[in-house]
């Protein structure tokens, strides 16, 4: 237990958040509890992780959520470890909460040239009818950028998720590839937007991203066979196909990237397989599986094409196996799935509360 490595959790303390004052000494070494000497709150160091709360040992935990991660249904889990089925899913539960946290401080607000971004939807069965998971993807670098989930596939749905594309993106030339659903088009349109200040009162012009490239892959079943239609919705023929050269090498406009991370995600939670006997229960859960997934996708799981050529000499080279988070720049190793269960958000700085009713009187000087 090393205290210069942890910051206070307490929202009231002036010094929550920070790392390296030497406010935080070690109060129970047995207990692993620290203490902030700014506001004299005690706190355990596993406070603001996903292991805070468990009764059982840290590493069965790790254990039973890498097994969720990857794909192992909640039945084996209680079988193989002799645990109670709604433990398993509140662990579940418990992990994906984490996850999000991790997704949004790091992938939510980090500033990307992303190149070229495609998104799509998933249809999910639950036991009272279906509800709808969307997914987009950084192509370049197979970063998850983020996903929503509701239970009707409309346009508040595309909103969300295009919210959060907008929120990591540069204002630089971008292509945007998603399937025949309309609502793409105009949510990416409002979305990429910025407010242009004039000094005025009132809310500012929105001016419209410049490069901003949209295309359309349009699947159709037919009589005859299976027809795909391809559109360039907004922008013109020669900067998306350089977007699609210096993305993914070249090649036509498609969708292939984000379906086959949807095939990663059917393979990794059965309730999302078109043909199956599990059904999902609650949107809850199948919330914090998204998020758990993705980000164990994200910074866990090397994938084959991110590999990259380092020479040894002018006749050896070695390959060097990379993450979707560590081509992108996020961080600079793989992470395990301890790390990422450990990882502390730090809380936002503190601000001192507004004083409020009339000032004290000056003291009179004698």
């Amino acid at each position: 237990m090393t205290p210069q490595t942890e910051f206070c959790p307490n929202k009231d303390c002036p010094d929550r958040g920070k790392i390296g004052e030497g406010n935080i000494v070690c109060h129970s070494q047995k207990e692993k509890r620290c203490k902030c000497k700014t506001c004299g709150k005690t706190f355990s160091v596993r406070k603001g992780t996903a292991l805070y709360g468990i009764k059982k040992s840290s590493e069965l935990f790790v254990m039973v959520v890498t097994l969720l991660a990857f794909g192992c249904p909640v039945q084996a889990i209680v079988m193989a470890m002799g645990l109670d089925e709604r433990t398993v899913r509140s662990w579940w539960l418990k992990s994906g909460h984490q996850c999000e946290q991790v997704h949004q401080t790091i992938v939510g607000q980090s500033q990307l040239d992303l190149q070229q971004v495609q998104a799509d939807e998933i249809k999910v069965k639950t036991c009272d009818g279906n509800i709808w998971m969307a997914l987009a993807m950084m192509v370049s670098t197979r970063l998850w950028l983020g996903g929503a989930v509701s239970p009707k596939r409309d346009k508040t749905l595309i909103q969300h998720l295009v919210a959060q594309v907008r929120q990591v993106a540069l204002c630089r030339e971008l292509l945007l590839a998603v399937d025949g659903l309309a609502s793409y088009v105009d949510a990416f349109r409002k979305a990429f937007r910025s407010p242009l200040p004039t000094g005025k009162q009132g809310r500012p012009r929105l001016i419209a991203w410049q490069g901003i490239q949209i295309v359309q892959v349009v699947k159709r079943r037919l009589p005859s066979g299976f027809s795909v239609e391809r559109r360039i919705v907004q922008g013109c023929e020669q900067i998306v196909q350089g977007l699609l050269k210096q993305s993914q090498g070249g090649g036509v406009i498609n969708t292939a990237y984000i379906e086959r991370l949807n095939a990663t995600f059917r393979q990794r939670m059965s309730m999302l397989t078109r043909r199956t006997r599990h059904l999902a229960r609650q949107q809850a859960t199948l919330h914090s599986g998204m998020y758990l997934i993705g980000t164990v996708y994200n910074f866990c799981v090397n994938h084959h094409s991110l590999r990259t050529r380092i020479w040894l000499s002018h006749i050896r080279y070695r390959w060097v196996h990379r993450t979707p988070a560590m081509a992108t720049g996020l961080t600079d190793h793989q992470w395990t799935i301890t790390e990422l269960m450990t990882f502390k958000v730090p809380p936002a700085p503190y601000v001192s509360p507004k004083r409020r009713g009339r000032p004290p009187k000056k003291e009179a000087i004698l």
